[in-house]
């Protein structure tokens, strides 16, 4: 087998990724090998058989990059009345009626701000302290979790 023709068969091997390649023309066989370790193959050489290895390409270990955490939202200052349950958040007690607070208005302990509506039951959540609504969290309709903030008080 000629020169020319065995660096052919090393670089098909380089280039396709296989780890093994042999040929045979007649009485002449050649195996060309990548990756063995010492760059011996293993068992007993046959008569008449030609080994090659051609070097494994190196590469950097691939290092799996952890998704950034998103940030936790920054707990607005003030005091917060939580959900005491899971169901919908409405701001009025009826489409079209006024809403029970707003932004900047006082509200006193026992007050309704909002009602949340659960299996069909409307349960009027009131403020547990005196104070001023600050903000509010939920929009109109939207599901609420238990524990999740509605309004902050100052």
């Amino acid at each position: 087998m000629d020169l020319r023709k065995l660096k052919t068969l090393i670089d098909l091997v380089q280039q396709s990724g296989i780890a093994e390649l042999e040929i045979t023309e007649g009485e002449e066989k050649v195996r060309i090998s990548r990756g063995v370790p010492g760059g011996v193959p293993h068992g007993m050489p046959q008569p008449g058989t030609v080994y090659m290895t051609a070097p494994m390409p190196q590469h950097a270990p691939e290092v799996p990059v952890a998704p950034a955490e998103p940030a936790a939202p920054a707990e607005p200052e003030g005091f917060p009345i939580k959900s005491p349950m899971v169901g919908t958040f409405y701001r009025q007690s009826a489409p079209g009626a006024p809403a029970f607070v707003e932004v900047g208005q006082a509200v006193k302990t026992g007050q309704t701000v909002c009602i949340i509506e659960a299996m069909k039951l409307l349960n009027e959540i009131e403020s547990d302290r005196d104070g001023v609504i600050k903000e509010i969290l939920v929009e109109n309709g939207q599901p609420v979790e238990y524990g999740q903030p509605l309004f902050i008080l100052s």
